[in-house]
């Protein structure tokens, strides 16, 4: 989930790629959820941390997972910005098969809310970095 969302919101601004501490296969409920809001997943193979870490290069890492939290490497060589948003992990929830459901919509909105807020941000125009003294300013038009 958190892969596909900054592919749909960022377009062909990023390439991105998911790894995980102990990739598995994607959840069913997982592709499931996804579906429902015209996103293919099933067909995504799991890849590990290792095939990546000290081997490519990457502007932003971004760890999703609450558990792995504690054992996720916080330095990544060639990777200038680690973000940290730590959401539950749905295949840990238990309960009846609507609950399990409930619990893999929430996360999935939850991280797509997120994702949506981050690439909005990064569209901001950044902010000037030098500073103008009041004495120096002349409004446009002025000679």
């Amino acid at each position: 989930m958190a892969e596909a969302f900054p592919r749909r919101a960022a377009g062909d601004r990023f390439e991105v790629a998911s790894a995980g501490l102990a990739p598995a296969p994607v959840h069913p409920l997982t592709v499931r959820v996804m579906r429902e809001v015209g996103i293919e997943v099933g067909d995504r193979e799991p890849r590990g941390v290792g095939d990546y870490l000290g081997r490519e290069s990457f502007r932003y890492v971004v760890s999703v997972c609450e558990a792995a939290e504690r054992e996720c490497p916080r330095l990544w060589p060639f990777a200038p910005t680690f973000l940290s948003w730590p959401f539950q992990d749905p295949a840990d929830a238990d309960g009846t098969d609507a609950e399990r459901l409930a619990r893999f919509r929430w996360v999935r909105d939850q991280i797509r809310v997120r994702v949506e807020a981050w690439v909005r941000e990064l569209d901001r125009p950044e902010p000037h970095d030098h500073y103008i003294h009041p004495s120096e300013y002349k409004p446009r038009g002025a000679k």
